[in-house]
């Protein structure tokens, strides 16, 4: 049975059916010439979504989309190109630092490409870089958005595997740090031996104030998020819903760029992310019911377990195999599919919860910059106007410290698990 299902899967994938299409099609096929009850096909979708957490999903995504279209991104990118001054390499170092703090309302790295990207490859471009350098750095800070708080990725993860979604979230504190720090150490390191330009601003700190006054609103929103997090007066559906009324606010009545048109713009776009988001979470369900009834989860435990019972090499394995899942399968899916599958093998040889999401995660995270289904790549090349191979190209030495941060948290549990063990007894 589980055999025919990944036929039918690959085969509608290959044909090139949209991947929610392709795994309610192939179950649904299943569960009809196989004789399994037919009503489970609306059941198991609908029970998918009825899910606390997930609700988090829509808001985070619609707060995201208003704090863009008030152009509060304009403001963060001048404000920290202020702060990092002439240093040669300076506007891909605000890149990075910039989709650091972005990411504390965005949730994913396509909003984040969304609502950046434009601004850091053009800026890059007019101050000479090579447009291959500034795609690639682009999409490689992008990553840091579905790992650092709010993170659409983990919160999904966390609701199919079982885990506190509160912890899960600070556990990607620390792991989007590191992978910041790394970047800009390669930015660094690669504008001494190429000659990279120095910024056009001059910074003072009559400039550096005003900036701040006008980016402050903004800044505070991520600080909101975390601060109720850790406070553990909120859990991520509420602090969701507190960071769509603090973006309307800021919108509304202090930077008075929100209007009407502007409201309703983002939440069609809320709509539309959000129904492709559900429409893969409820096919999903679907996919891993047909799996769970042929005893697939208990099976791979047992394989994986009957290999060794170290949890460092069990860890490093699924390392393996999820950067290839993460090529040639959209991530969210991957999440659905196989977070169900390999979570209690893991957990059951001492995997750490908290530190299997996390890896689990940035695998997943690291394919949106692989060929062929990475879609950072081809999102960078649409608002870039730039073919896909120069994108490809660009983005290949960022993988080494993306590499590096994935090893560094597979290696060191410590780096995913102390910050949350630590806020949240």
């Amino acid at each position: 049975m589980s055999l025919t299902l990944l036929i039918l899967f690959l085969l509608t994938l290959a044909i090139g059916m949209p991947v929610a299409v392709c795994l309610g099609l192939s179950s649904a096929v299943v569960i009809v010439a196989y004789g399994l009850p037919v009503n489970v096909l609306a059941q198991r979708a609908v029970n998918a979504l009825d899910s606390t957490p997930l609700l988090a999903v829509p808001l985070f995504i619609l707060a995201a989309n208003l704090l863009t279209a008030m152009g509060v991104t304009t403001h963060l990118f001048d404000f920290v190109r202020l702060l990092v001054g002439r240093v040669r390499g300076a506007v891909a170092q605000v890149s990075i630092l910039v989709s650091l703090v972005f990411s504390g309302v965005s949730g994913a790295a396509l909003a984040d490409i969304g609502a950046l990207g434009a601004i850091q490859i053009n800026q890059m471009k007019k101050q000479g870089y090579r447009e291959d350098f500034a795609a690639g750095i682009t999409i490689a800070a992008a990553t840091i958005g579905p790992i650092f708080p709010p993170s659409i990725p983990i919160i999904i993860y966390a609701s199919v595997a079982n885990v506190s979604a509160v912890k899960l979230l600070l556990a990607g504190i620390v792991p989007a740090i590191l992978i910041t720090l790394l970047l800009m150490v390669q930015v660094a390191i690669t504008a001494r031996l190429k000659n990279l330009p120095r910024d056009d601003v001059t910074p003072s700190l009559a400039a550096i104030a005003r900036k701040f006054v006008i980016s402050l609103p903004a800044i505070l929103a991520p600080v909101l998020l975390i601060g109720g997090l850790m406070s553990g007066y909120f859990g991520p559906t509420e602090v969701a819903g507190v960071t769509v009324a603090y973006a309307l606010f800021i919108g509304l009545f202090i930077y008075r760029s929100l209007d009407w048109r502007g409201i309703v713009r983002s939440l069609q776009e809320t709509v539309e992310a959000t129904g492709s988001i559900l429409f893969i979470v409820s096919t999903a369900a679907l996919f891993a019911w047909v799996l769970t009834m042929d005893r697939v989860p208990v099976t791979v435990s047992a394989f994986l377990l009957g290999l060794s019972d170290n949890p460092l090499f069990l860890l490093l394995l699924v390392n393996i195999l999820l950067l290839v899942v993460g090529m040639v399968l959209e991530s969210i899916a991957a999440i659905l599919i196989i977070a169900p599958i390999i979570a209690p093998a893991l957990a059951a040889a001492g995997v750490d919860p908290l530190q299997l999401g996390i890896v689990f995660v940035l695998n997943l995270m690291i394919g949106l910059l692989t060929p062929p289904v990475g879609m950072s790549l081809y999102m960078v090349s649409i608002v870039a106007k730039m073919p896909v191979h120069t994108v490809i190209r660009g983005t290949l030495p960022f993988l080494i410290s993306l590499m590096l941060s994935l090893l560094a948290v597979t290696l060191i549990p410590a780096i995913s698990t102390w910050l949350p063990n630590y806020m949240v007894q």
